[in-house]
């Protein structure tokens, strides 16, 4: 399974391709402008892939930028947790909120929830229900390949900010401490911002996990 990270928009948003064999999956369509999403395009064709998911680890501004463009693209929808829905329908208030146009996502094709499972080749990914940064955050973790791609939930030596409508610091530090540091040291951790970091870095040098920043 490969991993693809495409870095998006004027959030420096990251979008994930991941792939194995033939099948993609495509995750948080970060990509804002004509130009963004023809990159991601090119990736799938010079690749020969097909979109087997449209997957959104939230509904937040800059990650549902592309979400009508890939829609229409794949000719299927976005899978999400339920409860995030009412950011999606409101996408238009976040981007008068941010200065940033949007083009109106289309309504989820479905959604998922803690302990449901993604399959593309030969790869199966576990959802993780990991709120807090937004009340339907959730994280696609990969056993096999001891990943897990969490959105705004974590990030290296930072955690997501809680200030937006719906996020909760202690709902977040639940989330990392109940669902994501229990997957091991070894994880890599494929943040919505920024580089990509380990479970174990983050639990040894991490302010927020560490007690130097107190929550």
């Amino acid at each position: 399974m490969k991993i693809h990270r495409f870095t998006f928009n004027s959030f420096q948003t990251n979008c994930y391709i991941c792939h194995d064999g033939d099948e993609a999956v495509l995750v948080d369509p970060a990509c804002h402008t004509p130009a963004e999403q023809q990159a991601v395009v090119d990736y799938l064709e010079r690749h020969g892939l097909r979109l087997r998911h449209l997957l959104l680890t939230h509904a937040h501004l800059d990650h549902i930028f592309g979400c009508r463009f890939f829609s229409e693209y794949a000719g299927k929808g976005f899978w999400m947790h339920r409860a995030d829905v009412p950011l999606l329908e409101q996408a238009d208030v976040q981007g008068q909120f941010f200065g940033v146009p949007i083009d109106p996502p289309p309504a989820p094709e479905g959604f998922l929830d803690e302990g449901d499972t993604i399959t593309f080749g030969q790869t199966t990914w576990k959802v993780l229900h990991t709120p807090g940064h937004s009340p339907g955050s959730i994280s696609f973790y990969d056993e096999q390949h001891r990943l897990v791609i969490v959105g705004d939930v974590l990030f290296q030596g930072s955690i997501g900010r809680t200030d937006l409508p719906g996020g909760s610091l202690p709902v977040l530090m639940q989330s990392i401490f109940q669902k994501l540091l229990p997957l091991g040291d070894e994880t890599r951790v494929y943040p919505g911002h920024g580089p990509e970091t380990t479970i174990g870095q983050e639990r040894q040098h991490n302010p927020f996990l560490t007690g130097a920043f107190p929550w």
